[in-house]
């Protein structure tokens, strides 16, 4: 262990201690304080921030998250910073009402309680926690498991809403080739131990806003967003909702039971699924919703005025480049977006 240094967050007026051996985003997290922050990899840009005062040096990152101009200026990337002094920062991006209602970052010892199909290409994981290391999660935030054999991790979305019941739930696409995802093909089995660590992510609902919510969807990306609709169904929340939800055909739709009974729960909220690669003839079937073409597309169609919504997006990183834009050109304040962002390169691994 290095020497411990104090790190205060500006214009929040929060105070952490970081070791140096430990970036700062990890020191954030260990003490409870949910920094903004997307890959923790150095290649996305959300934890970027502005060094006032003291002495910071970085790890390797992309110039694609930090450009050299930047760095020049005085910018920095939070998890790729560690603290040589006491240090002064001005936070870039963030959420003061997520940021104090954190939770501390555990790592916890879990074994597979069971692996379900649930298409041709997503799986429904369940895992058993069995050690008492306290971790607890805030709806729509994601855990890392560990790779077994592997120093390397994967991140993934909790689709229910609390360990009360002992259980961590995962909606998880399995990619041909994929250094976890291929391990549900018959690799693991129930009883065999996972490690996990978390939680992660500011993807969560902001209580405090009344605005209509609009979800957009698409793959595996119903994980959080299910975590979400169960949090709204769980407290009586009675705010208008729609979730659209892309898939290519009728086969990869899945959950429509789930999405049944939270219209039930939730007599605000809508379901409409998005076939783009299918035109059914009987799509959508008597007494449901449905529509055709990518759910981007549908979006622009469909909801013309965003302006007045808090809009959640969770899907395949095409899709989220292709709704950023549009919501952008459709008015939506940046501060009523909502997404995680992970990169490129690891959602092609997984």
């Amino acid at each position: 262990m290095g020497e411990t240094h104090k790190v205060r967050f500006e214009p929040v007026g929060i105070d952490i201690e970081a070791d140096e051996d430990e970036t700062i985003l990890d020191a954030a997290f260990r003490q409870g304080v949910m920094l903004m922050h997307g890959c923790k990899e150095g290649q996305c840009s959300a934890c970027k921030s502005f060094l006032l005062e003291g002495d910071l040096q970085m790890d390797r990152y992309s110039t694609f998250a930090l450009a050299d101009y930047e760095s020049d200026e005085g910018f920095v990337l939070l998890c790729r910073g560690h603290a040589y002094s006491d240090l002064e920062i001005e936070l870039v991006n963030y959420d003061e009402d997520m940021i104090r209602s954190g939770l501390p970052v555990v790592t916890a010892q879990t074994e597979v309680e069971s692996i379900v199909a649930l298409t041709h290409d997503i799986s429904l994981v369940r895992l058993k926690m069995t050690d008492d290391s306290g971790l607890r999660f805030h709806p729509g935030q994601y855990v890392d498991i560990a790779i077994p054999g592997t120093e390397e991790h994967r991140s993934f979305s909790m689709a229910n809403i609390t360990v009360a019941e002992g259980v961590l739930e995962f909606i998880i696409k399995r990619y041909p080739g994929g250094k976890f995802s291929s391990l549900l093909e018959g690799t693991l089995s129930p009883g065999d131990p996972l490690s996990v660590t978390g939680p992660y992510g500011t993807f969560t609902l902001r209580v405090s806003s009344d605005r209509r919510l609009v979800f957009i969807g698409g793959g595996a990306g119903m994980s959080p967003i299910l975590s979400l609709l169960g949090q709204m169904a769980e407290s009586g929340n009675e705010r208008e909702a729609v979730y659209y939800y892309g898939a290519r055909t009728e086969n990869d739709l899945f959950h429509l039971e789930e999405m049944e009974e939270l219209s039930r729960r939730l007599p605000k909220f809508r379901f409409v699924p998005c076939l783009s690669e299918s035109w059914p003839e009987e799509w959508p079937a008597d007494g449901t919703e449905g529509e055709t073409g990518l759910v981007t597309a549908v979006l622009e169609r469909c909801e013309p005025h965003l302006t007045d919504c808090d809009v959640y997006l969770c899907g395949p990183p095409p899709m989220i480049d292709a709704a950023l834009p549009l919501l952008e050109s459709l008015g939506v304040p940046k501060e009523q977006v909502f997404y995680d962002k992970f990169t490129i390169t690891a959602a092609a691994e997984e």
